[in-house]
């Protein structure tokens, strides 16, 4: 069986994505939490990884860091669940757009960090962050207008792809962002799927 070791539910955006695949997998794993916010929080990590991050997936002798690389053995793992697209032009997209969102977005991580529990309503984002919010709600509207017909996520059923794009979910519902048409019905969607609202309970509930 799987362990992931994890930070808080509440602010380890990194986190959620390798979670959010393993509950879509509907794979059993053990969880192992990390408090980020304790002062000894660096040693436990790097117990554990010598890299000195988590999220970490334990798999009887290998120990996988960094989100994308998590997900990316998970899909190899599972090839039947999908987590790429099948197709190859859309499994380049999926993988174009995790890429984006695993190395960009900065003026968006900085000034937006997920924090479920945080609500700021009147937030008002800098041209930076407006520019990243901008570029990802049409990234958002393209995917899902050219793959609604296949089902309601990114592209049609579940990829890596949603699970990378998880925490900005959060994000834009704990900043107030505006959003209509395919963005606003994605993020409900993405709301009401239940590892989603496990998740958010979950994260409502720790100290942190």
């Amino acid at each position: 069986m799987f362990t992931l070791i994890i930070g808080n539910k509440n602010l380890s955006s990194w986190s959620l994505r390798p979670w959010l695949v393993l509950k879509m997998l509907g794979e059993p794993f053990e969880e192992k939490h990390i408090d980020l916010t304790a002062s000894d929080s660096k040693a436990r990590i790097l117990a554990c990884n010598p890299a000195g991050k988590v999220p970490l997936l334990l798999d009887q002798q290998l120990r996988i860091s960094d989100s994308l690389a998590i997900c990316e053995y998970l899909a190899d793992c599972f090839p039947a669940a999908g987590l790429w697209p099948d197709d190859i032009a859309s499994r380049a997209m999926a993988r174009s757009a995790v890429a984006e969102m695993h190395s960009g977005f900065q003026a968006l991580r900085s000034e937006l960090p997920m924090n479920i529990r945080a609500d700021h309503a009147g937030f008002v984002p800098s041209a930076a962050a407006q520019a990243d919010i901008d570029r990802i709600t049409s990234l958002w509207d393209s995917l899902r207008q050219q793959n609604q017909h296949n089902g309601p996520f990114l592209f049609g059923h579940f990829t890596i792809a949603d699970a990378f794009f998880a925490p900005v979910v959060w994000r834009f519902v704990s900043y107030h962002v505006a959003l209509d048409g395919h963005t606003a019905d994605y993020v409900r969607h993405m709301q009401q799927l239940p590892a989603m609202q496990e998740w958010h309970a979950a994260a409502r509930a720790e100290a942190q």
